[in-house]
């Protein structure tokens, strides 16, 4: 199957997930070319255009253009692929948010293959819309083959700031492994805090689902703990295979992240997410 009919048929899967996530953290879907709420003089489609300079619609409605801007990718400079030589979009997910007390806007393109790598190529774009637009800030978070906002897409640390939640994933006919970022913004600049790494199978006597459910909790710093929990479950099928399957089960991996003023960045009080990615790499 084709990487672009993989993302296609991910995309249709994820929309409960995705309009779920619009009603409840108003992550949105807007055309390209219609005008910011409140403006008449910017549309969506000139903030794409800071990213890629000749972003045009066709005849079809679909948004084309070549190059997007030089960037660097989330995970470091050893990280991630090269751009397509032409990009496509049909639309993109927005989202507002607050960055250091101020409002922000950000919205995550999804330009399909990497020529030389098998992630794909997701940007993700930092905007001030306060009077003129400007571009403050663009990554790459692409980790896998299609980029989403992951639900709720942001959560509140401190009055004044959130932290993004994206996803990047591929599947197959019986595995889904997904990577979940979390994704801080200090200095109108996006800094990654950590990934979180899952893995589905459904199998002829089985499936193994791990869901990711974060929440935060004040700590007395100045930016609230993030806890992330996954719950491992494994579900009999109840189908007659050759294998014999596990026995049923459900356990949670719970992680909390802090904020370390000495630092200045948030660490994780253990490593139990960090060993579930490694079992998961082994059944992968």
């Amino acid at each position: 199957m084709k990487p672009s009919l993989l993302r296609f048929i991910l995309a249709l899967m994820l929309l409960p997930v995705l309009w779920t996530a619009a009603a409840a953290q108003a992550v949105s879907f807007p055309e390209l070319g219609s005008a910011l709420p409140g403006r008449t003089d910017v549309t969506y489609l000139d903030l794409a255009r800071m990213v890629i300079p000749d972003l045009a619609e066709d005849k079809d409605g679909f948004y084309k253009g070549g190059l997007p801007i030089q960037m660097r990718h989330i995970e470091g400079p050893d990280s991630g692929g090269s751009p397509p030589e032409t990009s496509g979009i049909f639309n993109a997910a927005v989202l507002a948010i607050k960055a250091g007390g101020k409002d922000r806007l950000t919205m995550l393109f999804d330009l399909g293959d990497s020529p030389d790598s098998a992630e794909g190529y997701a940007v993700l774009a930092l905007y001030d819309i306060t009077v003129k637009p400007k571009l403050l800030d663009a990554v790459n978070v692409a980790l896998d083959r299609g980029t989403y906002f992951r639900e709720p897409g942001k959560l509140s640390v401190s009055a004044n700031d959130d932290v993004l939640i994206t996803m990047s994933a591929h599947f197959n006919s019986s595995q889904n492994y997904v990577i979940t970022p979390l994704i801080m913004i200090r200095d109108d600049k996006f800094e990654l805090i950590d990934m979180i790494y899952t893995f589905d199978e459904n199998l002829c006597a089985y499936s193994r689902k791990q869901d990711v459910a974060l929440q935060t909790v004040a700590d007395g710093q100045p930016y609230a703990a993030i806890k992330v929990t996954v719950t491992d479950s494994t579900v009999l099928n109840g189908e007659s295979c050759d294998d014999t399957p596990p026995k049923p089960e459900s356990h949670e991996i719970s992680v909390t992240y802090h904020w370390d003023k000495k630092t200045s960045r948030y660490t994780k009080d253990s490593d139990a997410l960090d060993k579930l990615a490694g079992e998961n790499a082994n059944r992968f």
